[in-house]
This record gives structure tokens, C-alpha cells and sequence, in this order.
């Protein structure tokens, strides 16, 4: 299989694995025989829920921010973020010593946003997703920072792709993974990496259907910006896709398959009633899709969902609770 010339070369990989060791956690792969028996697998929990900041992300945040040069990192770093990665790019540069503003639109969730406050950052919330999206950029020239993406740049795609290579050492034999797909810098990242070293491995993305910009990307050939987002998964709703996690996608993704909100909501119940793991929705999105049947599965498959946040409100929590049956 011949890689395209975005992809990192498994050196990279293995060095962006290496840069993170000290600083991040290697999540456990937990087994889940009775929810394996429920989907017609052999399933195991990749618990991301559990990593520093409470989700992926923070491997990308800090991988960019080691790789940044002295100069930028001197007059620091603006991104734009519902959340998750607001949270891992705060935490990523008290940790490197450098200056982060954050913007979230003004609807993001207050517990995410006091997280970010709590990390060192400065924290503006500014109207819907696109338009935090431009102010971050406006920022970035008035005040000469260096604008993070949260997910469609090489750094990111590469420091997330640890995931992958710890999922390769916990799970040997995986025949599939399937994980929850924003704006596409994990997926990308995991199935970079699997290529590399199983190029058998499936790997199947899912998105919410009120959020599913990559689905939307597949089908038109090319990454598309959405105009109407509408799901309880913030973690899983930029309003487009990446450029650079589209082409990973299309190259390396079996395929992106959408779940409903309620689909997330039932499994985020089953999760924490059959396998006592609390995931936020977005988190929940791959168990969904196994749950729902969306993911199609062969006798003797060995499959990996990725449990990609755990960043849930209390308040939130007692909502769904109401709506869980299992």
C-alpha cells in the first residue's frame, strides 16, 4: 500500500509517541465480553474518557506545541474549540509555558470553559461555531499569535496517532476500531498509523447525523463546510471537515457511518450500566454505532471502540439519566 505524501512516516510516529510518553497517560483497553456478546464480537474499550483533560485531544495539543519553534511559542497561541480541545491545548501549554487564548462559542458548555480558565488559559466566548472560528483568526493577526487547529494539521493528526500504536500493543489481534469523528484528527491519525502497521485493520468513523460534515465530504470528493449543526455531541460538531483529515479518510476509512442523538444516549447508559464507564456523548458515538448495528462486523472480528471523551456536566448527566432504559 503506497501512502500518500500528507501521511508522517512511521518515524514520525514512533517520535511523536515518544515525546508524549512522560506527560500523558497510556489509557487502558479494558475487554467488554457482555456488550461483545450484544454486538457479535470480541470488543474492548479504548478509554480515552481517561486521558489528562478528558479526552484525546490533549495528545495532538501537546505534540504541536513541542514541535512549535522558540519564536511562536514565545508570543503564544490562539485556537478555536467547543470544549475538548479548548481543555487539552490549555492544560498542553501551562505544561510548555505558553501564553493560550481559547475561543468557544458563546454557547459552549460552562464546565468546559471553566476547565480551560482553570488551566491558565484566557477564555473568550463569541457567538455560534463559525464565528468563533473568525475571531480566532482575528485574534491571530492583532495579536501576532500562532493559530492551533484543532484538528486539520499534521502535528495534531500525528500526536493523536499514539492512540493507534497503543491500541496495536494492547490488542495485538484488533480487526477493527471504530471511533467518533469531528472534525476527523483522530481517525485520521489512528488509521495512519494502522495502515502503516496492520493494513488489514478496518477502521470505521461515526458522526452524529446532525453534525456529519465528513459523511458529507465522502459523498460530494471533497471536504465540505456544513451550515447547520444540531447534536448533543460538541465534541463531534465543527462545522466542516478538515482538508488534510479528509484525504486520510478517503484514503485509509472503510467508511463514516451516522448515529442519532438518541442512539449516542442510549449508549452512553449502556456503557456506564454494563461496562461502569462514564463517556460524554460524543465519546459514546463508536458504542452507538455498534450498538445500532451500523458498523458491519465478520465472525471472529476482534474490535476496538474508541472511547474518545468522558467531559460531561452533571447537569447534562441527570438529563440523560432520565432518558436511559438499559
Amino acid at each position: 500500500m503506497v501512502m500518500p505524501s500528507i501521511s508522517p512516516s512511521a518515524k514520525a510516529y514512533g517520535s511523536a509517541r515518544s515525546l508524549l510518553a512522560d506527560h500523558l497517560h497510556r489509557t487502558p483497553l479494558f475487554s467488554a465480553t457482555l456488550l461483545g456478546k450484544r454486538v457479535g464480537a470480541e470488543l474492548y474499550l479504548k478509554c480515552e474518557n481517561l486521558q489528562k483533560t478528558g479526552s484525546f485531544k490533549v495528545r495532538g495539543a501537546l505534540h504541536k506545541l513541542v514541535t512549535l519553534d522558540e519564536a511562536s511559542r514565545r508570543r503564544g497561541v490562539v485556537t478555536i474549540s467547543a470544549g475538548n480541545f479548548a481543555q487539552a491545548l490549555a492544560w498542553a501549554a501551562r505544561e510548555a509555558s505558553v501564553p493560550c487564548v481559547v475561543v468557544m462559542p458563546a454557547g459552549a458548555s460552562e464546565a468546559k470553559a471553566a476547565a480551560s480558565r482553570g488551566y491558565g488559559a484566557e477564555v473568550i466566548l463569541h457567538g455560534t461555531v463559525v464565528e468563533a472560528f473568525q475571531h480566532a483568526r482575528d485574534l491571530e493577526a492583532e495579536r501576532r499569535l500562532t493559530f492551533i487547529h484543532p484538528f486539520d494539521d499534521i502535528d495534531i493528526i500525528t500526536g493523536h496517532a499514539s492512540v493507534g500504536l497503543e491500541i496495536l500493543e494492547q490488542a495485538r489481534d484488533v480487526t477493527a476500531i471504530v471511533v467518533p469523528v469531528g472534525g476527523g484528527g483522530l481517525i485520521a491519525g489512528i488509521a495512519g498509523v494502522l495502515k502503516l502497521a496492520r493494513p488489514d485493520a478496518r477502521i470505521y468513523g461515526v458522526e452524529p447525523e446532525g453534525a456529519c460534515a465528513m459523511r458529507k465530504s465522502l459523498d460530494a470528493g471533497h471536504a465540505v463546510h456544513i451550515d447547520n449543526i444540531d447534536t448533543i455531541a460538541d465534541g463531534l460538531a465543527p462545522p466542516m471537515a478538515g482538508e488534510l483529515t479528509f484525504e486520510f479518510v478517503k484514503e485509509y476509512v472503510e467508511d463514516i457511518v451516522t448515529v442519532s442523538d438518541g442512539e449516542i444516549v442510549e449508549a452512553m447508559g449502556v456503557l456506564l450500566g454494563r461496562a461502569k464507564v462514564l463517556t460524554e456523548p460524543a465519546g459514546a458515538a463508536g458504542m452507538a454505532a455498534l450498538l445500532s448495528g451500523c458498523i458491519p462486523l465478520e465472525a471472529g472480528d476482534r474490535v476496538v471502540a474508541v472511547l474518545s471523551g468522558g467531559n460531561v456536566a452533571l447537569a447534562d448527566l441527570q438529563q440523560f439519566a432520565c432518558k436511559w432504559t438499559d
